[in-house]
Order: C-alpha cells, then structure tokens, then sequence
C-alpha cells in the first residue's frame, strides 16, 4: 500500500492534529481572546473528521502494516467519540465562560485526548495501542485538574495521574509478556500464533496485566478506585468528557484489544471478565445508594454500566459485540444529558452538586424536571425509554452465550439500581422544594438535555437502525 493510499485511511486523524495544532497557535498569538474561536473551531474539526470518516475513508482498509484499522466497528466508535466530544465542548464552552474561566487551551486538549481515542479504537497493534492511549491519557490528566485554582480538580488530576500511570504500567507489562510468548505485537500475528500453538501460561499472565491495565481505564472493580474523586473534583464538562467519549475510547479498546488476538484464549479470558463484570454491577448499584453528592452517584452509576458492558464482553460473540455497542451509543447521550442538567444546577450564579438541592424541582422548573426524570430512568433500564433496550441486547447476548448465572446477576444489581435512580425522582417530584435554581442559563445545556430526552424516547420506538449499524459493526469486528 502506498503512502497516500496509507494517510487517506488516517485523514481524520491528520485532520485533528493538524486542526488542533493550529489552534493551539491561534490560541497563543491572540491570547485570552482566543477562546471562543478555539471552541468554535473544536467543534467544527470534529464536524469534519466524522464526515471523513463516514464519507472519505476507505471501508475495511488498512495502514502502516496492519498497525492501523479503518473497518466498520472502528467507523461507528469514532462517530460515537466525535459526537460525544463536540457536545461537551459545547458545554465546556458555556461552563467556563459563566465562570469567568475560559481559557483555550481546554478544547485544544479535548481535540489531542480525542485523537488518542481515534487511534485506540483503529489499533491494529498493541504498538499503536499504546501510542493511542498514551496521548489519550496524557491529554486526561490536564483535562481532570483543568481549574487548577480549585483544591478538588487539582486532587482529581494528581489521583488519576498516579493511578493511569500504575495501570499504564501493568498494560505494558502484560503487553511484554504476550509479546515475549508469540513473538508479535500484530493482533492477527498473535490470533495466528495461538491458534496454531495452544494457550500457553504465559499469555495467560500477560492477559491478566493487559485486562488489569484496561480495567482501570473503563473503572471497572477492582480498579474503580479513583472514579468518584475524579468525577466529583473535575470541571463538570470535563467529567462529561471522561463519562462518554473517554468511556467509549476505553471499552471499545478492550473489544479489540481482546476480541481480535485472542479469540482462541475465549475459555480464560472470559473468566475474568465475568468476575469484574460482575463485581462492577455489584458495587455500581449498592455504593451509590447512599451518595449525597450527584457526581459521586454518576460516578458509581457509571462502574455498575461498565459491568453491564463488560458482559457483553464475556459473552464473546457478534451478538454480545452488537449488545456493547447499542449499549455504549444510548449510554453516551443519557449521560451527556444528565451531565448537562447537572451542569444548570445552579443558585445565585454559584454551581450545586447536592441531590437535596433537586428537592421539590417539578415545582419550581416542570420540564426541567420531567427530561431528568427520563433521562435518571433510562440509565435505569426501565420502559419505555432506550436503557432498557440496551440492557435487553446485553442480557439476551450473555444468556445465549451460556453465561446465565452472571445475566441473573446483571438483572438483580440493576433492581438495585432502581433504588437511586427512583430516589432521585422522589426528591424533584415530592419532597419540599429546595430554593429554586437560577432560571437564567445558556442555550447549550438545556438544548443538549432536551436533546439527549428526545434520544431516549426515539430509540425505543424506531430502534433498528441503531440495532443494525452496531450489528454490522459487531460483524466487522468478529467475521
């Protein structure tokens, strides 16, 4: 393959990097002022990346060895992380500049950390892997103690910086171990190798490291430790970021990462994904019970829907790759909405985290309340809003798949889930009103909610186009 025929597949990428590269110079000519055209710029880079990848790249192409894949599965985890990241910048946007705080640097890292993503989800490679996630996670660390001037964002950033840097740490190792027992970095090499010469203990212990090592990017148990810190200290649009388009980047990474070298290891691999799978559903559904913080809740919420993910996963096959990605496309434009509801929580201009501070909210703003209410109840599975969907594609692809005690599993901890989930609706719709939160706000969070509302109640009544897309992604990812 030639040169240009390479950089054509890439182009959305080169686009990002050449687009963030140039606005980091506008940004440092024209000073302060910059930002709102850096943030305008963001979005329309990101516009035009996920046109090239729908409309320009090549399908089932290949570049740089094999180092880099452009196949369907990859296509929809891009459109996904795109859109997720343009809409928080949206938000970041109107979030900073309420606060007097704008700077542009902020979408000039969210366009690096998602270049990272992109390469992630095209890897061909645990070389390429790594370079993706490395410039994904580099990105997130500043990202997390952006406002450096407040104790909690510079807390979350130093956590998740010691902690991504332990886990990258294990990712490598594992990936040394695998690379030492076949021979190869090249998905196909190893998949090859393994086929040919059984699962031996070694790779065994090297897909330990490496499931330890991506565990922690999707803050699945037993490596969740730093979510709730990090969820609650970062900027709200930040911690947006790291709840879709970061979630989408990581979970589909381990798809690939595991799915394609190692379809032959099925039997061991799967073991331990059903372990933190299950773990994560556990822990997600019974620590949020008793938060008081409605960051922390997302951040819990967030661990038990990795779990749920991560069984689709275990199960193995099109059908549980289908279940993930149907799973992550609803999870991505709930959460947006939630966290653009949590980001117009506001009182006498000053931000408010507190789920008491929802209290009585039907009375004070009735539609406010209403899109919350829908957006809380599809997180929770229940009819008719598109959560429950996702979770029935999850839990059918496990129970085919065999693994019937772990779906019972998932079935029960989203029960318990119910739990917050119809707390939070209690507190807007019947209990006294808290004092009323500022009416006034910007264009792009309520848009993003009504948004995100609409999603929701469409996808349960024409679900199949997104049923088909992820099929025909799952199918390109398993042939």
């Amino acid at each position: 393959m030639t040169l240009q025929a390479d950089l054509l597949v890439v182009l959305p990428e080169l686009i990002l990097a050449l687009g963030a590269m140039t606005l980091l110079l506008t940004g440092a000519i024209r000073g302060g002022k910059a930002a709102p055209l850096v943030n305008w710029g963001a979005v329309a880079l990101l516009a035009v990346a996920g046109a090239v990848a729908l409309c320009v790249v090549p399908a089932d192409a290949t570049a740089f060895g094999g180092a880099f894949i452009a196949d369907g599965f990859a296509r929809f985890a891009k459109i996904l992380i795109l859109a997720g990241a343009a809409l928080c910048i949206l938000l970041a946007d109107e979030f900073f500049a309420t606060s007097k705080l704008s700077r542009f640097e902020l979408p000039v890292l969210m366009l690096i950390a998602t270049l990272g993503m992109l390469l992630m989800v095209s890897a061909g490679s645990f070389l390429s892997l790594y370079m993706g996630l490395e410039l994904q996670s580099l990105a997130l660390y500043v990202l997390a103690s952006f406002n450096r001037d407040h104790l909690r964002s510079t807390e979350a950033g130093l956590k998740y910086f010691v902690l991504g840097a332990l886990s990258s740490g294990m990712l490598l190792y594992g990936i040394s171990l695998i690379y030492g027992f076949t021979g190869s970095v090249a998905f196909t090499a190893i998949a090859h190798v393994i086929g040919e010469m059984g699962v031996s203990l070694g790779v065994i212990f090297g897909l330990v490291f490496l499931i330890a090592g991506l565990a922690f990017k999707v803050s699945a148990v037993p490596f969740h430790m730093w979510t709730p810190d990090v969820y609650e200290g970062a900027p709200t649009p930040v911690t947006a970021y790291f709840a879709t388009a970061a979630k989408v980047a990581a979970l589909c990474l381990f798809l690939r990462a595991i799915l394609s070298p190692f379809p032959e290891a099925l039997e061991q691999w799967r073991q331990i994904i059903v372990f933190i799978s299950v773990l994560s559903m556990a822990l997600g559904a019974l620590a949020a019970i008793g938060q008081t913080n409605i960051k922390r809740l997302m951040a819990y919420s967030s661990i038990g829907h990795m779990g749920y993910a991560l069984l689709g996963l275990a199960a193995g096959t099109i059908m549980g790759v289908q279940g993930v990605l149907i799973y992550l496309a609803v999870y991505v434009f709930t959460n947006l909405g939630v966290f653009a509801g949590i980001q117009v929580m506001r009182r006498n201009g000053h931000a408010v985290e507190s789920i008491s501070d929802l209290a009585g909210l039907a009375r004070t703003d009735i539609r406010f309340a209403l899109v919350f209410a829908m957006l809380f109840l599809s997180l929770a599975g229940l009819p008719p809003f598109a959560g429950f969907i996702a979770k029935f594609y999850i839990f059918l692809a496990a129970m085919q798949a065999g693994l019937v005690i772990p779906a019972v599993l998932g079935v029960l901890a989203s029960t318990v889930g119910l739990v917050y989930y119809l707390r939070l609706a209690k507190i807007m719709f019947f209990d006294e009103p808290a004092p009323a939160l500022d009416v006034r706000q910007s264009l792009a969070p309520r848009a993003i909610m009504v948004m995100a509302g609409a999603v929701t109640l469409v996808l349960i009544v024409v679900p199949l186009p997104l049923v088909n897309a992820a099929g025909a992604a799952a199918r390109a990812l398993l042939p």
